[in-house]
């Protein structure tokens, strides 16, 4: 069989392999979340989200927003020496962020199993 060919034979299956495997990926929120940053970022946002009352008097302060707050849980980064991650109730996320005036803020936040809970807002 010539090269021609056997390219040819190539480039229909590859054709017809992107096909099927657009056709199972299209119209799924499909997420590849491979790093555990990505995974406890994710995590994160997707249980329902508190505040307690000291992060709540923070946030009255007016220097930190709700966006500010969801920015850094979208591209922070988790700073996981200083995490607490041996709970077995809640773990402990220490999340380093910028609020959108550029300050650089530290989030702790406490994970549970049914919900995730701002704890505190630290200015760095």
């Amino acid at each position: 069989m010539k090269f021609f060919h056997r390219f040819a034979y190539y480039l229909v299956g590859l054709v017809i392999g992107l096909f099927f495997v657009s056709m199972i990926f299209s119209g799924k929120d499909t997420r590849c979340n491979y790093f555990p940053n990505a995974r406890v970022l994710n995590d994160l946002r997707t249980k329902p989200f508190h505040y307690s009352d000291k992060a709540t008097q923070i946030l009255a302060e007016k220097w930190i927003d709700t966006a500010d707050i969801k920015n850094t849980l979208e591209f922070g980064d988790v700073d996981f020496d200083n995490s607490n991650t041996e709970f077995r109730k809640a773990k402990l996320y220490v999340i380093e962020g910028k609020t959108t005036k550029g300050q650089e803020i530290i989030l702790k936040i406490s994970n549970r199993e049914d919900r995730a809970t701002l704890e505190d807002i630290i200015k760095k």
